[in-house]
This record gives structure tokens, sequence and C-alpha cells, in this order.
């Protein structure tokens, strides 16, 4: 049964959420300044897996956990692989409040392909948001007037792998629960990531290893919470307290950092915004697909 719609428990939640995402990416730049990107992925998975392991044995355990579909969780994570090792590169070469405005054009990349490959309806509040965040993201870039920063494209990038991904994650939410398809997303991307990670590896010093749990656990928590956010309020009410991030994260930014946002950045994090909100015009997301993505 669903639980009783409560907007406090769900703004609750939500906070709980926003916290595990903002202390990720501080995690994420911590690992990342000592370790390589490959590596920190690998050790969030296999973290992450042990994490997950009491929730599998509730759930059936391992015999719970098969899949008539294993090439599309594994098409599933090489893109949502992609996707997590370009944001971390990009968390070492822009500041975090940019990273975390353009990541939100994760939703709108989503509307695109849910036409292309769900078969869902382009809608004008879609049209709207796609307009409304590319022009943002031509802002923040500002192409022709500068050097273009690469960590603007590659957190482009990921976004759009996250965009895949999420489609993907919705066509495996009409048969595989959300325990399976985080259990396969962690085991899979154990696995691809093992080589490239054991080719710069190097033993993480002993005052790291509290980031390097912080970064595995949050990464999980963030979206647990968000899904449990989403049984208490719909999307129309979780995402716009989702949007906190972004000057949550130029705060942290600022203060940790020594970071500055200008001017064309908050203006073109406000279009990509804008974007959002009329995107939540469509049907709202579901809990699974939040927290498996």
């Amino acid at each position: 049964m669903m639980p009783t719609p409560s907007i406090p428990k769900a703004a609750f939640w939500m906070a709980l959420s926003i916290t595990s995402f903002l202390a990720m990416s501080v995690a994420g730049r911590a690992t990342t300044a000592e370790l390589n990107v490959f590596q920190v992925l690998e050790l969030r998975s296999v973290i992450g897996f042990l994490i997950l392991l009491p929730l599998v044995m509730t759930s059936g355990g391992f015999a719970a956990m098969r899949t008539a579909r294993p090439l599309a969780h594994l098409a599933r994570n090489v893109v949502h692989y992609s996707g997590q090792a370009a944001w971390l590169y990009a968390l070492t070469l822009i500041p975090l409040g940019v990273l975390i405005s353009i990541e939100f054009t994760t939703p709108i990349w989503t509307a695109i392909l849910a036409v292309t490959f769900l078969g869902e309806r382009l809608s004008r509040p879609k049209l709207a948001a796609v307009a409304l965040g590319l022009v943002g993201v031509v802002i923040i870039v500002r192409p022709g007037v500068g050097p273009v920063n690469p960590g603007h494209l590659i957190v482009l990038g990921a976004a759009v792998c996250f965009g895949i991904s999420l489609v993907m994650v919705k066509s495996l939410t009409r048969t595989d629960s959300v325990v399976r398809i985080i259990f396969w997303m962690l085991v899979i991307q154990s696995v691809v990531g093992l080589v490239p990670a054991l080719y710069e590896w190097r033993n993480p010093p002993l005052e790291l290893w509290p980031w390097i749990v912080l970064i595995a656990f949050s990464g999980m928590s963030s979206h647990f919470c968000m899904a449990r956010a989403l049984t208490y309020a719909d999307a129309t009410v979780i995402s716009p307290m989702d949007f906190l991030r972004v000057p949550l994260s130029a705060l942290i930014g600022w203060l940790l950092y020594q970071e500055q946002i200008d001017a064309f950045t908050a203006g073109g994090a406000l279009l990509i915004l804008m974007g959002n909100l009329f995107n939540l015009q469509r049907r709202p997301v579901k809990p699974a697909e939040i927290a498996a993505s």
C-alpha cells in the first residue's frame, strides 16, 4: 500500500536526498583529487554492493535477482557508467554550481529520448522545456565568446548519458523490481570498470577511506531518499525541491573551493530550471525510476 500523502514527510526525505547529493559531490571531488575516476567508480560499486546486500537478502535473495533481460541491463549500465565517469571527471574541471546546473538538463534529454524510443508524445510544454534548456546551456557555455571549457561539454555528455539511462530504466521497471535493477547496476559496473580501475590503481591512503565510503553510501541514499519522497508527494511537488541543489551547490563551491558564479551561469541555470518546471507537466515519475537512475 502507498503511504498517505504528506508534504512534510516528502520534504523531509527530499532534504535527505539533497544532502546526499551534495555530500556525493564533495566526496567525489575529494576522492578524484588523489585517485583516478575509474578507481573511484570501482570502489563505489563494490562498497555499494556490500551496502545493498541486506536489502537483496530481504527481497528474496540472489534467486530473486534473476532477470529475463540481461542485455538490456548490460546496455543501460554501460551508458550509465560512461555518464558517471564523465560527471566525476567534469567535477575536477569546472565549478560545482556550473556542473549541477548543466546536469539538470538530464530531464530534457530524457523527454526527447522518451518520444523517440518509448513512443511518448512531444507536447508543447516538453518543447518549451527543450528550448529553454538548450538556450540555458548556450548561455552558460557561450561558444564563440572565448575558449570553451572541456568540462562544460563533458558534463553535458554526462547529462545525455543519464537521460539515455533513465529511458532504459523506464523500460526495465516494466519487468524488474528496483532492487533487481540496482543489483545488476552494481554488479555490471563493477565488472565493466575493473580493468580501467586496475590500469592506474594505487592503494588509497587511510585518510581517504571515509570519503570513499561516503561517495558509495551517498550515491545510493540520494536516489533511495528521493524515491521515498515520491511515495508521499507527486513529482510536481518533489522536483522543485530538488532545484535547491543548484544554489546550494554554488554555495558549497564558494565556501569550500572559493568558486565564483557569474551572471551568465546564473541566468543559464535559471532557464534550465524553468525548462524543468515546464517538463513537470508530463506524467508523474515512478519512485522505481528515480531510485534506479
